[in-house]
């Protein structure tokens, strides 16, 4: 059981980045259909192919701006505990994200009707905006909604890892300050995952991912507060992103800026900053 989850996980992982532009590009496509056609009745008057024209490029500005929604998201994550914080900003980005949608749609649709040999005029700009405005509102969130729910959907497949805390009495059985083990919860169960067993790891927005064997769990917590807690006699802090355990460094292979590039025992390539490549050295006995 726990081997084809294993497989399916490493399926979805192999394939995540296609899937999700597949998802995007595709959710573009049924929307802009079912408004044209809505489009063509409710304008029955004009040439068949015009309200084609309207929701195609509205369609394509709007999935243009889906890495950028994705990158403030990321930015100031959408989350139970940080929506309240974060809300004013996600409110203020709506901004930029209704005028670069408006102001790019406006130039397709001029350069369409330019094509068909005809003068597009969009209208008063001040109604125009406004009513614009109210729907890419409800676009933005929408997108920000479809990407917390696909959030929540792969912490329950890869699972969680958070840090032991201290029991409520007597005293702990391993340093709470330097780990052993983490707990990861995955699928409604629990287990603890060896501090030894973790290959690198990575930030990721307010994540830090724990690698192990294939996977990443990602643990809550930033690069700073994560060193405090792990043993330096194992883990080197080798980017600004990136801490490797050298059990399972393979290879430092340098490189002509000053940084290096590192390749773990399982083949996957780590990069190490100059400002820490000597430090690495250092512990192999290899002066830079």
């Amino acid at each position: 059981m726990s081997h084809a989850i294993r497989l399916e996980y490493r399926d979805v992982h192999r394939w995540r980045r296609p899937t999700e532009i597949a998802f995007w590009v595709l959710l573009a496509i049924l929307n802009t259909v079912f408004n044209s056609v809505v489009a063509q009745i409710d304008h029955a008057r004009v040439a068949a192919w015009e309200p084609w024209l309207w929701e195609w490029t509205s369609s394509l500005m709007i999935l243009a701006l889906v890495p950028a929604v994705l990158a403030v998201e990321r930015r100031w994550p959408f989350r139970f505990d940080t929506w309240r914080r974060n809300l004013p900003w996600h409110l203020l980005a709506t901004v930029p994200f209704c005028l670069v949608h408006v102001t790019g749609m406006i130039a397709l649709r001029v350069l369409g009707y330019r094509i068909a040999g005809i003068h597009y005029d969009f209208g008063r700009w001040e109604p125009g905006i406004g009513y614009e405005y109210l729907k890419d509102i409800r676009t933005y969130f929408l997108i920000v909604g479809v990407l917390v729910l696909y959030r929540l959907w792969l912490l329950r497949q890869q699972g969680e890892a958070r840090l032991l805390a201290e029991p409520d009495e007597g005293a702990p059985v391993e340093p709470v300050e330097r780990p052993e083990r983490f707990l990861v919860r995955k699928l409604g169960k629990e287990f603890l995952l060896n501090a030894s067993e973790i290959e690198w790891l990575q930030a990721s927005g307010n994540y830090v991912n724990l690698h192990v064997r294939g996977r990443d769990y990602p643990l809550r917590a930033t690069m700073a507060g994560i060193e405090d807690r792990l043993d330096p006699a194992r883990f080197v802090r080798v980017h600004r992103s990136y801490f490797v355990n050298l059990d399972y460094l393979a290879e430092i292979e340098p490189l002509e800026t000053g940084d290096a590039r590192l390749q773990m025992r399982d083949g996957v390539k780590i990069p190490c900053s100059r400002r820490y490549r000597a430090a690495l050295r250092e512990r192999f006995g290899q002066p830079d």
